[in-house]
């Protein structure tokens, strides 16, 4: 029996799995908004405590065996098995998970590690293909994920699996392209000194887009939209009033939004020569992808000059399975058990 984690700054995923052969098996899972514990161990803590209290079968006592492995992908960077998280005020230690779990060790990976793992354990519905390309099948691949905050990895084959390099690429220079990008690096840079790509592309980036338009009258901001993002997740409203065409200004945050994705997302294929093929993970890719799907973002993924026929040959697919950091954290203890 693992316990995997999927840990972001917004909610908290962990879940059971069971291993028949080589086949993980989903034995229970629960979501826990992140911010409302103290940190990891007090969630760990809860789920165990709720797991053991459910019944099994006919009310009898669940059936479920002691956990022999544990894994979890954090949002931050992770060094010697610490990780100060980015988006929240929490310290996760590998060691002192492992001794609340009674194991001699517990997995902690970056959370975009941690769904590189999982990719290989997805079927073919839990992706969307942007770009079939040619794939090149001894070739490195890429995840880029946008969310609370942005993440970055790599990937790389080692025999039949699949190893995961993780970076903090989502914190590096934000590179405007445009002068409209220009404008909007000098509007981010007075407000916050260093702008990253994740001030751009995250749910707090979409956000700081529309703020951009805004403040710089290129849109007006209608009452009512107003009111409706007030005590209420700014990225949420923006993209469902975007999809909706009920505000210009959603509209037009939503499309800078799409196209610096792209941009970003074609810088990362070349940095990691991904020529197997880039991934687009997070939470708010599924939710626009009618956009993704658009000429407009292949476009502009592609723009790089003299390596346009080198990125027109990478495959790029959405992932669609919002427990691929689960599956993967599960797939990592498994590896290293």
């Amino acid at each position: 029996m693992i316990l995997a984690g999927d840990i972001g700054g917004t909610k908290t995923r962990l879940a059971l799995f069971g291993l028949e052969g080589d086949r993980l098996v989903p034995a229970g899972e629960e979501t826990y908004p992140s911010r409302e514990f103290d940190g990891l161990e007090a969630i760990v803590g809860r789920f165990l405590s709720s797991r053991s209290e459910a019944p099994g079968r006919g009310g009898a006592p669940p059936e479920r065996g002691p956990i022999t492995g544990a894994c979890f992908g954090v949002a931050g960077p992770v060094r010697d098995g610490r990780s100060r998280t980015t988006n929240l005020p929490w310290v996760v230690d590998a060691a002192l998970l492992a001794r609340a779990l009674g194991l001699a060790r517990a997995g902690l990976i970056n959370d975009l590690e941690a769904n590189g793992y999982g990719i290989g354990d997805l079927a073919p519905h839990d992706l969307a293909v942007l770009n079939p390309g040619q794939p090149d099948p001894h070739g490195r691949m890429a995840i880029i994920s946008a969310g609370t905050g942005l993440g970055e990895a790599g990937l790389l084959r080692e025999g039949k699996r699949l190893r995961a390099l993780p970076s903090e690429g989502g914190h590096s220079d934000f590179a405007p392209g445009s002068d409209l990008e220009i404008d909007l690096l000098r509007y981010l840079r007075e407000r916050h000194g260093h702008v990253s790509w994740e001030r751009v592309l995250s749910g707090p980036g979409l956000h700081n887009l529309y703020l951009f338009l805004r403040d710089t009258g290129r849109d007006e901001e209608p009452e009512w939209l107003a009111r409706e993002m007030r005590g209420r997740d700014p990225a949420e409203v923006i993209s469902r009033a975007a999809l909706e065409r009920r505000s210009s200004l959603c509209q037009s945050a939503l499309d800078l939004f799409v196209h610096l994705y792209a941009a970003e997302g074609g810088n990362l294929a070349l940095t990691m020569m991904a020529t197997a093929g880039v991934y687009i993970g997070g939470g708010i890719a599924p939710r626009i992808i009618d956009r993704l799907k658009t000429p407009e973002f292949m476009r502009t993924f592609v723009s790089k000059g003299r390596m346009r026929e080198l990125l027109e040959a990478v495959p790029v697919r959405v992932i669609l399975n919002e427990r691929t950091a689960l599956l993967g954290a599960a797939r990592f203890a498994t590896l290293e058990a």
